[in-house]
Formats: C-alpha cells, sequence, structure tokens
C-alpha cells in the first residue's frame, strides 16, 4: 500500500510504494538529486532533513551512519534518502538548500557569475560558493588544490566498504 510523503520547502505531496526509498520520491519528482555512488550511502548528493516521520523511515544503517558523520550540514534529522525507506505514512521531508557540484566543470562553466545558490560539495556538504558570491577562476585554483574534492578517487576508493 502506499504511503505519502510531503516535500517542503516545495510544498508538494507524493507517494511511494511501502518499504520504497525516499530518493525515488525525489526523483520521481523531477528535482536534481545527483545520487553521485549510484544510491550506495557512500556520498552526501541525497542529504535531506526529516522535519516529522523519522519513526515512519526505517532505521539508520552502520553504511548511512558513517557518511553522515562526514557531512558538514549535518542535523540529528539528517538522512540519505537513497537509504531511507519509507514503512509509514506522515513523512516530512525538507530538502536542503543549495545545489551539489558534480565536477570542476560544473563550477568553471559559473565562473563570471554569481551563484544563484549555495554551491555545495559532494561529499561533504560542505558550502564551496555561497549564494550571491561570485564565482571567480581563483575559487577554481583554491578547489583544484583541495584535496577533499576529488570525486571520482573517492568512490572509487570506498566501493569496498
Amino acid at each position: 500500500m502506499a504511503k505519502t510523503v510531503r516535500l517542503e520547502p516545495i510544498a508538494q505531496e507524493t507517494s511511494v510504494e511501502t518499504n520504497g526509498n525516499l530518493l525515488s520520491v525525489l526523483l520521481n519528482k523531477d528535482l536534481d538529486v545527483l545520487k553521485e555512488c549510484g544510491g550506495r550511502g557512500m556520498c552526501a548528493t541525497c542529504h535531506i532533513y526529516v522535519q516529522s516521520g523519522m519513526e515512519a523511515l526505517t532505521p539508520i544503517n552502520r553504511r548511512e551512519q558513517r557518511t553522515l558523520e562526514v557531512i558538514t550540514s549535518c542535523k540529528p534529522n539528517s538522512r540519505l534518502a537513497c537509504q531511507a525507506r519509507v514503512v509509514n505514512n506522515g513523512v516530512i521531508v525538507e530538502l536542503p538548500p543549495g545545489m551539489y557540484v558534480n565536477s570542476l566543470q560544473d563550477i568553471e562553466a559559473l565562473i563570471g557569475r554569481r551563484a544563484d545558490q549555495d554551491l555545495l560539495h559532494p561529499i561533504t556538504g560542505e558550502v564551496l560558493v555561497e549564494q550571491g558570491k561570485l564565482i571567480t577562476r581563483s575559487t577554481m585554483a583554491q578547489l583544484e588544490s583541495s584535496a577533499s574534492f576529488k570525486v571520482g578517487e573517492f568512490f572509487s576508493q570506498s566501493k569496498d566498504l
């Protein structure tokens, strides 16, 4: 039997099959979720906040807990949408503000513009460029030198987790 999930701040309700994950809800609503790790609970690109109904979701597993521990924007009500399965009604999900950056090329295409929204690191959720700030070549150089921005390497090394 389908369960109802509400998405905030976009004020939309949708349904998901019992034991379906929240990631499928986000993707069905055409929301821009990168799912960088393919739904294995190893990245932060489907990080969401549960405003209410945490008890209507499956418990946090060990892999999800480890991933949540490295997300800088993590709160007690944080979950990874790919790992949180809906077992009862009453789930209200808050989408984190900002856009996850998939690669340095995503930022490079925006050099000289102001960020429309916070640009977020795909693994840690750290704000790379704040909303309204100018994206410059020096921003790119700083990111390129950052060892923590080697997303592809991170996922290839963490496949064995």
